[in-house]
């Protein structure tokens, strides 16, 4: 069985929809870190998305742990033309684009960025190539929102917009276990 504990990245405190600008996280919040690093479990592999926020969080709990490489397939889903910009201001210059965004995910693309459905299958594909690489080893994956809804889908069956439900805080774990069958553990647990 291989294990999954994915760790959304530290909090940006940014305003707009961040995708993949390259943000940094706030990890000033130390003992908070710490009581992450000790629920994770040990010995576990530890790898992370490239964008800054999700690596030095990686870094922040490795904790002596094995380190893979980041992975860009692990990335937040790319909002094109409406990264850093605020929901009203893109709802004012294309407001049924970003109504079927959100109530329809799936297909609608962000002008300039993915679609929900390519997120899933890039995210996927670097799961499977984990599970394919680490098989039965417990993988601490730091991510972002989307990439983590993205593996919740996948493990429960969901349609997009149903996925879109959960709730991920900053820092917090969710499990899912692969063994041929997806299975999740708990979503959105705060250490």
């Amino acid at each position: 069985m291989t294990r999954f504990w994915w760790v959304r990245h530290g909090p940006t405190h940014a305003k707009g929809m961040v995708g993949w600008t390259d943000l940094p996280a706030d990890l000033s919040d130390t003992a908070r870190i710490a009581r992450l690093t000790a629920f994770l479990p040990d010995p576990a592999l530890v790898i992370s998305s490239d964008l800054i926020r999700a690596s030095a969080t990686a870094d922040a709990i490795e904790n002596g742990r094995n380190r893979l490489a980041h992975d860009p397939g692990l990335r937040e889903i790319h909002f094109g033309d409406w990264e850093m910009k605020r929901h009203s201001e893109i709802e004012a210059q294309d407001p049924q684009r970003i109504r079927a965004y959100w109530d329809q995910p799936g297909d609608v693309r962000a002008p300039g960025g993915e679609t929900w459905n390519e997120a899933l299958a890039r995210v996927s594909a670097a799961v499977d190539r984990l599970i394919d690489t680490h098989k039965g080893a417990d993988i601490i994956v730091v991510a972002h929102f989307g990439a983590i809804v993205t593996q919740i889908q996948r493990a429960l069956d969901l349609e997009p917009y149903d996925a879109f439900s959960h709730r991920i805080d900053n820092l917090s774990v969710t499990q899912i276990t692969f063994d041929g069958i997806w299975r999740t553990g708990p979503i959105n647990h705060i250490p």
